[in-house]
């Protein structure tokens, strides 16, 4: 096929796929992704996994996760979500996305198992459990030597969960998705704990007490390994560097020193910490210090406290529920000396937008209150309501194009840092879709730029 025939054909396939339930809708049960996955020749048990779950850090975890075992010289799959600005992001191979060739012929792989198991189930295959199915499919097609799994959404019934993991990653517990997973943290954390499989090793991030005693309960209850953050592996100590930071972590078989880490946040040294021991409890043993600071050198996570313009600098953050909000806001104020803060703000509806404004509210000395693609999105003036409540009215703008919310953002800090002298910018959060289409708006403007 020429180049435009992929596209259109690749255009087609995610049209089909979001006809499709939506991730938000969630009927709980594995009942069709089991029965799509027995079909097809249960392709997620040919080769091991290392599975993640837990309400923040997953995504960045698994990127620390396949960059490691990468440096080791395994041939990594690796399945994300949700995407920034194109579906294809989700499945990894070798460290980048799918191939539009490789990702059509997965579709056309499962496409009449799909309209299988559609008449023979209840409810119709969702969009994630048909992205979680053709995740499968590939990693078995363009073989890997092992897969770095992310759930969706819980863990217990979450479609991932049909796998047989011999690492099994939680990271941190807070709130979000109350409406399936609980409205107490002990609850989502019961239903999270769903992916820990009998015998097999389980890496916990640090917990409040009541979420690790659910953790720790489960555990026991398979007769799994634990390795716990805080007691058998640890951030040492942590340092501002220039574009991120040096760390040096105990790892489950030893101390490493001087890590270069490009990525800002103390949680994001958190994260490195599960990361390597998710790698070490994978492989059982010490792993080369050299290679080691190597991997961690190249981590990369789009759309996490992601410098993506400069002159003024304008950071995107993905942050969509409370925990996020706070550690964006906690990294703002603690690792750059930013005068003055502008943000641009769009959330989903259905998120706890309450709670982000009042974690953001912190680092924020103006908000531009805006709304995204989604047809999830709050609009602009509903989130303005509640922002009134964090912010004085002389703090808000409303502007409901984000394009228009953007642009507005970057004039107003441009003009200050050249009024003031001072250093300002911009930070753009709320939603992982307000963060996929603040990087595409920020690619034109920069193109634009005289």
């Amino acid at each position: 096929m020429s180049d435009n025939q992929i596209q259109s054909k690749l255009a087609e396939i995610e049209q089909v796929l979001n006809k499709r339930w939506p991730e938000n809708k969630i009927e709980p049960t594995l009942d069709r992704i089991s029965a799509l996955v027995d079909a097809l020749g249960s392709p997620q048990l040919s080769y091991p996994t290392i599975h993640l779950a837990g309400t923040n850090g997953k995504t960045t975890t698994a990127r620390m996760i396949d960059q490691l075992l990468a440096n080791l010289g395994y041939r990594v799959g690796r399945y994300t979500s949700p995407h920034l600005e194109s579906f294809t992001e989700r499945i990894s191979i070798k460290g980048e996305p799918i191939s539009d060739a490789q990702m059509i012929a997965t579709y056309k792989d499962i496409e009449l198992y799909l309209d299988l198991i559609d008449s023979r189930q209840p409810h119709p295959i969702s969009y994630f459990e048909a992205l979680t199915a053709m995740a499968f499919v590939a990693f078995a097609e363009f073989p890997v030597d092992i897969a770095v799994i992310e759930a969706g959404l819980g863990g217990e019934w979450d479609a991932t969960n049909v796998l047989t993991s011999q690492v099994s990653v939680m990271t941190p517990i807070g709130f979000d998705h109350m409406e399936y997973l609980g409205d107490t943290l002990e609850k989502i954390a019961q239903t999270k704990s769903g992916i820990f499989k009998p015998e097999s090793n389980v890496v916990l991030a640090a917990q409040t007490p009541a979420v690790a005693k659910v953790l720790m309960e489960k555990v026991a209850k398979v007769s799994a390994i634990p390795f716990r953050e805080g007691i058998e592996f640890a951030v040492k100590k942590r340092a501002l560097a220039v574009g991120g930071q040096l760390i040096s972590l105990q790892g489950l078989y030893g101390d490493i020193d001087d890590i270069y880490l490009p990525l800002y946040g103390d949680h994001q040294a958190n994260n490195a910490a599960v990361a390597l021991a998710a790698v070490e409890a994978f492989t059982s043993v010490a792993l080369d210090q050299d290679l080691v600071r190597d991997a961690f050198s190249k981590v990369a996570s789009p759309g996490r406290c992601e410098i993506v313009y400069k002159d003024p600098t304008v950071i995107i953050d993905a942050a969509h529920n409370p925990h996020g909000a706070a550690a964006i806001s906690k990294t703002i104020n603690n690792e750059f000396d930013f005068e003055l803060v502008v943000g641009v703000v769009a959330v989903l509806g259905d998120k706890d937008v309450a709670g982000i404004l009042e974690n953001l509210s912190g680092c924020l000395d103006y908000v531009v209150l805006t709304q995204n693609s989604s047809a999830r999105a709050l609009a602009a003036d509903q989130l303005a309501q509640i922002a009134s409540k964090y912010f004085q009215p002389e703090q808000i703008e409303v502007i409901g194009d984000l394009t228009g919310a953007i642009t507005y953002a970057v004039e107003k800090v441009s003009l200050a840092n050249q009024v003031s002298d001072g250093v300002g910018a911009v930070l753009v959060t709320g939603s992982v879709v307000t963060a996929g289409s603040a990087r595409a708006i920020l690619r034109d403007l920069m193109k634009a730029k005289p």
